[in-house]
């Protein structure tokens, strides 16, 4: 199956701004400076997706419209808006719960380094598409937007006492306040471990820091992954039917079937970097603090996210404003 083109955008090549040495006032909240628009399919669907992305005043926060709906209306992304599954991140809207859009994660983890506060994303289907099977495609379209600052002040989460949650089969995440004399106590700093049997796979960590260049440098490029003889099971289920070697890594007990093989060595591990940073910014705004994970997933880091915010007494914002309507 041919690998699904993204390049295509609302606004012409031309007039597109590149954002690569754009700076802005980190206090200040952020939107796309033109709209753009891609297509592709779905991971899961193997449905054809068309995707908007849209520029959004201050203080509307991330929000999903689904364009294939007769008036759908936008809806806001928080972690009471996430439906637990452990193969992707999938929002409801809280207005009609037979509205929802699935595999968002990493669109996500692309608007949470890229630092946009503000979207309006609309989407012609269920399913987002899959696109490059990381968050590369997604980062591309975001620089061809170019990000404009508003005038208003930016909200983000700093977390005041650890918060932690764990399964019976050993996986848990939890994330920790930064030390405020620390080098990185303004970020967002990921800690994830991975254990499967596949040889190929194994036990990896990584340690990474999240800001707009260590993303594209370090995380943004890499797959999602599955397990070669995981497929027909997934398929049966109405899963995984949009997959191929374009958009995913496959893992065949000790090799990678893929042509190019991994991109990098720890390429699965990383991938689970991103897609927390994705699930992270569910929360609706940026977070500041120590995220570890082992073993975690979707499921697992919004019951992180909903137990954080369950309690008025595990965080602050960073200045004196309310939380968004």
């Amino acid at each position: 199956m041919p690998a699904p083109r993204s390049n295509a955008r609302e606004t012409p090549a031309h007039e597109q701004p590149c954002v690569s040495s754009h700076t802005h006032n980190a206090s200040q909240q952020t939107t796309l400076k033109n709209p753009i628009y891609c297509r592709g399919i779905g991971l899961h669907s193997g449905a054809p997706a068309l995707l908007r992305l849209l520029p959004a005043a201050a203080d509307t926060g991330i929000t999903f419209q689904r364009t294939d709906i007769k008036n759908s209306k936008p809806f806001r992304i928080t972690p009471e808006s996430i439906t637990p599954s452990p193969l992707a991140t999938v929002a409801t809207s809280p207005i009609d719960p037979s509205v929802y859009v699935a595999t968002i994660e990493h669109l996500m983890a692309a608007l949470h380094a890229a630092e946009i506060d503000n979207l309006l994303i609309q989407l012609d289907g269920a399913e987002l598409p899959i696109l490059d099977g990381c968050s590369q495609d997604f980062s591309f379209l975001l620089q061809a937007a170019g990000r404009t600052t508003l005038s208003a002040p930016r909200r983000e989460i700093i977390l005041r006492k650890p918060v932690r949650v764990e399964r019976e089969n050993g996986s848990f995440a939890y994330i920790t306040p930064f030390n405020p004399q620390a080098e990185h106590s303004h970020q967002l700093r990921l800690f994830v471990t991975i254990d499967f049997p596949a040889p190929a796979i194994g036990r990896q960590s990584y340690d990474f820091t999240l800001s707009p260049d260590t993303f594209r440098k370090e995380i943004a490029f890499c797959r999602t992954f599955v397990n070669y003889s995981d497929i027909a099971t997934l398929q049966s289920q109405g899963l995984a039917r949009g997959g191929s070697l374009q958009n995913a890594l496959v893992i065949d007990h000790d090799h990678v079937l893929n042509p190019g093989g991994m991109r990098c060595d720890n390429e699965c591990v990383r991938h689970k970097i991103l897609d927390s940073i994705g699930d992270l910014y569910c929360s609706g705004y940026r977070i500041i603090g120590q995220f570890t994970g082992y073993k975690t997933g979707h499921a697992l880091n919004n019951q992180l996210l909903r137990k954080i915010f369950a309690d008025p007494n595990n965080w602050s914002f960073t200045s004196n404003t309310a939380p968004l309507a």
